[in-house]
């Protein structure tokens, strides 16, 4: 009969510290793969979930100690009783900072009052929730956690209703029973399905109008999930905040309480000054998402001047809660002149940057010039002459040879073509080359220094 050794093994030999963290490593790996990925998506962090970090709330405490221009403002509006265009959002943020519960309990009501639509107005609702949670008695909270998750799961929606969704279900998390997993997984999986790889691609996934609530939706799931959407689209997110700078006109337009600058429209009329003011909201938030990206220091600069700050009950909301005097930026002065974007083909050249500047831009296919303070909208086809802003000569399409015209070291821009195209291109006492369009049918040319020249241009089979 063996006789049991008395000696432990080397196995049981590990200090139980040791054995203890091993079996939760192990434990945790299982765990992990049985489980799915769902887990990486459950919010639990503390309220104040969305925009207002810890850091971004003291600095906006400090601003009404130090009574700023964008508190005295804001201040001004609120408590004086001005009709609030997004009440929710405005009260609910006055609340947070200032600590007046009676224009907090203003936003609960608003909340949860037949005024507030939970289809409309999901993002508003989930702002107060998460905002104002200390204010919310049980009942009240049950409600329009109710109500916000009749909002989340709405039919369908495209894009622009996503972020809304994402703000909803981290601020009422805690009352779902995955703590906003699905949600979230569902929204991200569908960005990098359906969107970020149109981006990529130089596809128009998501407009110009839709900047803000995507920078809103970043914001919310880098503070929450540690979670950064722009690892799926680099390239796009590259180049967005040069790409916002340029697309304005060089005109600006007084409103009823500051000036505005414009972003590039295609509708006949007026600025719409609510799209202003939301493209510099846009801004804003780009910058607050990363301070430190090179292309953010110009548009920092470009947003810090006094009389392009939003007095308007609209807009204060937003400048005050974004906007940092505080963060360095760099002269836009110095930006450059010329953009091209190959993954769009949208390009914007200006003679300087000076609100008397010539401009052209060549946008989701719509060619405009600004000359002599007038916005023209030119028709693409080699019938319009080629059209010289700075150091560019950018011509449409020819459907035959173009006018000679005497080049001085520009680059050529030739818009308007098939996208991802190959041509042969003729230029006068040149050899027959091989030139390829890019994403939105642009094609880059460059002609010797000083000659007079026309180009002809022939797309392959």
């Amino acid at each position: 009969m063996s006789q049991m050794s008395t000696q432990p093994s080397r196995r049981s030999r590990l200090p139980w510290p040791r054995l203890a963290l091993l079996a939760y490593v192990t434990a945790t790996v299982l765990f992990g793969q049985s489980a799915g990925v769902d887990e990486d998506y459950a919010v639990y962090t503390d309220p104040p979930r969305l925009i207002l970090t810890k850091a971004r709330l003291r600095l906006l405490q400090r601003e009404r100690e130090r009574k700023s221009m964008r508190w005295e403002q804001f201040d001004a509006l609120v408590a004086g009783g001005a009709a609030m265009p997004e009440p929710g959002f405005s009260w609910a943020l006055y609340y947070r900072v200032a600590g007046d519960a009676t224009v907090g309990k203003k936003a609960v009501d608003w909340a949860l009052s037949d005024q507030s639509k939970p289809e409309q107005d999901l993002r508003q609702l989930a702002l107060v929730f998460d905002w104002c949670g200390p204010l919310l008695t049980p009942p009240q909270s049950e409600r329009l956690a109710a109500k916000i998750r009749r909002g989340i799961t709405a039919p369908a929606i495209p894009f622009s209703g996503k972020p809304a969704q994402v703000l909803a279900a981290v601020a009422i998390a805690d009352t779902l029973p995955d703590h906003g997993a699905s949600v979230l997984k569902a929204v991200v999986e569908g960005w990098r399905k359906n969107v970020a790889n149109k981006l990529e691609a130089g596809q128009p996934a998501v407009s110009r109008e839709q900047a803000y609530v995507l920078f809103e939706m970043l914001h919310a799931l880098r503070d929450n999930l540690k979670l950064d959407l722009r690892d799926d689209a680099p390239r796009y997110f590259k180049t967005l905040p040069t790409y916002h700078l340029v697309s304005h006109y060089p005109l600006t337009f007084a409103g009823p309480e500051n000036e505005f600058r414009v972003p590039v429209y295609i509708r006949d009329g007026q600025p719409d000054l609510t799209d202003a003011a939301m493209s510099r909201a846009a801004e804003l938030a780009m910058v607050a998402y990363d301070t430190n990206e090179a292309e953010n220091q110009f548009l920092q600069g470009w947003l810090m001047q006094d009389r392009f700050l939003l007095r308007g009950p609209f807009g204060v909301p937003y400048e005050f809660l974004w906007a940092n005097p505080y963060q360095p930026g760099l002269s836009y002065f110095h930006a450059p002149l010329l953009f091209h974007d190959a993954l769009t083909g949208n390009l914007f050249a200006r003679t300087t940057w000076d609100e008397d500047a010539d401009w052209v831009g060549y946008f989701d296919g719509h060619l405009q010039v600004v000359r002599d303070g007038k916005i023209q909208s030119l028709r693409l086809g080699g019938s319009t002459p080629p059209v010289r802003i700075g150091e560019a000569v950018i011509l449409t399409a020819p459907d035959r040879d173009t006018p000679k015209f005497k080049a001085d070291n520009e680059t050529i821009f030739v818009i308007g073509l098939a996208p991802n195209a190959t041509y042969d291109v003729e230029i006068d006492d040149q050899e027959l080359s091989e030139a390829e369009s890019d994403n939105g049918g642009t094609m880059v040319l460059t002609l010797p220094e000083g000659i007079e020249a026309g180009v002809r241009m022939k797309r392959r089979p």
